[in-house]
């Protein structure tokens, strides 16, 4: 059954949807703590009522039976993370009440060689703590942020409240959590009013949002926009539009921005004066490489990271904006070539995807065609895409296209630098992806515990850490554990200048409202079991993706026994 797409807003429509929000900016800037969490609650039983519906309707327009494990990626990607964050940010806000701000113990807070505070932000439950075993998540704040001043970097809108604002939020089409969580940050966290305009792509999750976000629709708060290009375009341009925030590509934002491509917009990117004069966040995507760190793995390891890279890049059919699609390994290491096998058969495992996203196969070809060391595996039919792996890149010619172009489709790219220890390899790898691949989102790192245990190779990997200039860095799991958290802090590096916007400004998620954020950095084990929910081939992804939604809706320690037990059975 095809996916049913709201009609496109007209133009006075849109008149009159920015009109009324407008003019409740005011009264929602000075609503009490005890209505803004009785909303959020709201919205949080909102969206566990229409959470099945959505999740059919998504599974539906990607080409996936609803019925099946791979239902699961629509549960978490969707209504679990969102509700998760309509959880965690009504939490922030009853601190908020009793002391002031999102509470932060003292046990959670550390600091980095040169001084700058760490904040740990995950866990900070028993119960998460049991779902992802091993797995810690901080934030590195930027020079400054010290622990008797860390108060004055959380929540600035509960401290200070402007008058009231109006953000048009451009949601992706991608992830369907992205849309409602960008509308939940800038309402909740930085006390703007929206519109979120739904992307054409998945315009078809509007009408759920409408019906979940229902309490603050009906009292003006919220409007939800339908169409295209044009329609943004208005929208951004309205005059009575204070703040624009945007999930997509770059492309978008430089044309918003700056103008259409041509020697316009240079001369103005030259002059420093862009078109679009409005406050402007972005989340742009990013070419996200992993760093495989030499190491003295066995075959089982191998196996397992395998199957972990594998996931990052089959999830959504490769469409997201942190899938993998550069590996970084050491042309020094005798299991480079191994590791890239393991990393096949892992895709091997993986079912061929439709590849919904418009552009999909124009992309794939352009990346693909006449490329040496190409392996393709899956065996596509019409509408789909085979996984391809490009092997051997030559580094020494950084205007390739697999380094300046994110793929958006079923492509991971290959390329080795020199370094046979973790030390040396780290030091070529991250000046090589700082400095010649494109975007600032997220970078994951492959470390043996050993290198770790070593004095050299630990000082080596947490030197890596803090100098990828990435907002987001991951070590041995994939960065949609740092999106889907909530509490770690989601963006591009911070300092990218709007002439060269690169994965965008701007932090979500974050439900502890920190500011003045560098980086968020989640650590996980080398190999975990259960397996993670995006490994290829989980045998109960839906079950467990849909009981991890509902104990969201209503936590209880009662329900955690279960999923273990249906974890361990993927």
């Amino acid at each position: 059954m095809a996916v049913q797409l709201p009609v496109s807003t007209t133009l006075s429509q849109l008149d009159a949807l920015v009109q009324r929000v407008k003019e409740h900016a005011h009264a929602f800037a000075r609503l009490t703590l005890d209505d803004r969490i009785h909303l959020l609650e709201q919205m949080r039983e909102g969206y566990g009522q229409v959470a099945e519906e959505s999740v059919i309707a998504a599974c539906q327009a990607k080409g996936i039976d609803p019925n099946s494990p791979l239902a699961g990626e629509e549960w978490l990607s969707g209504p679990m993370v969102t509700i998760r964050i309509l959880r965690l940010t009504a939490e922030s806000l009853r601190d908020i009440k009793q002391y002031g701000a999102p509470r932060i113990q003292k046990s959670w807070l550390s600091h980095l060689p040169d001084g700058r505070l760490v904040v740990k932000l995950h866990p900070t439950t028993k119960i998460d703590s049991t779902l992802l075993a091993g797995h810690t998540g901080y934030a590195y704040m930027q020079a400054g942020v010290t622990a008797e001043n860390l108060r004055e970097h959380q929540a600035s809108f509960y401290r200070k409240p402007h008058e009231g604002r109006l953000c048009v939020v451009l949601g992706a089409g991608n992830v369907n959590a992205i849309p409602p969580t960008d509308v939940i940050y800038k309402m909740f966290v930085e006390g703007a009013v929206c519109v979120l305009k739904m992307n054409p792509v998945n315009a078809y999750l509007g009408p759920f949002i409408e019906r979940a976000f229902k309490p603050v629709i009906d009292r003006g708060f919220l409007a939800v926009a339908y169409g295209g290009a044009e329609e943004g375009a208005y929208l951004i341009q309205h005059p009575l539009v204070d703040e624009i925030h945007i999930t997509g590509s770059d492309k978008t934002h430089d044309a918003m921005v700056w103008g259409p491509a041509g020697p316009e917009r240079e001369a103005r990117k030259q002059r420093g004066d862009p078109l679009l004069k409005k406050e402007i966040t972005s989340e742009l995507g990013n070419i996200t490489p992993v760093l495989v760190v030499p190491g003295p793995y066995d075959d089982g390891e191998l196996t397992f990271q395998g199957r972990n890279v594998a996931g990052m890049v089959a999830n959504n059919a490769s469409f997201n904006c942190i899938s993998a699609k550069l590996l970084v390994t050491s042309r020094d290491w005798a299991q480079r070539g191994r590791a890239i096998d393991l990393i096949e058969r892992g895709l091997q495992g993986a079912q061929v995807r439709r590849a919904y996203y418009p552009g999909a196969e124009a992309r794939w070809q352009q990346f693909t065609e006449g490329r040496k060391g190409l392996r393709l595996v899956g065996a596509p039919k019409k509408g789909e895409l085979p996984y391809a792996l490009i092997l051997d890149v030559d580094p020494n010619n950084p205007q390739d296209r697999v380094f300046q172009e994110e793929p958006w489709c079923t492509v991971l790219s290959e390329t080795s630098v020199a370094g046979a220890d973790p030390a040396s390899f780290l030091a070529n790898a991250v000046k090589f992806v700082n400095e010649n691949v494109w975007g600032t989102l997220c970078a994951t790192l492959v470390v043996h515990p050993r290198t770790m245990k070593d004095p050299a190779g630990r000082e080596a990997v947490e030197k890596a850490i803090r100098d990828l200039r990435y907002g987001g860095v991951t070590v041995n799991t994939w960065a949609a554990t740092a999106f889907g958290l909530g509490t770690t802090p989601w963006g591009g590096y911070p300092g990218s200048p709007a002439t060269r916007i690169q994965s965008g400004r701007g932090w979500v998620h974050n439900t502890f409202m920190l500011e003045d954020i560098e980086k968020s950095v989640v650590r996980a084990p080398l190999k975990v079991f259960p397996i993670s929910p995006w490994f290829p081939g989980h045998r109960t992804l839906d079950k467990l993706a849909k009981g991890l939604t509902e104990l969201e809706l209503n936590p209880s320690w009662l329900k955690v026994p279960g999923l273990a037990a249906t974890a361990m059975r993927g």
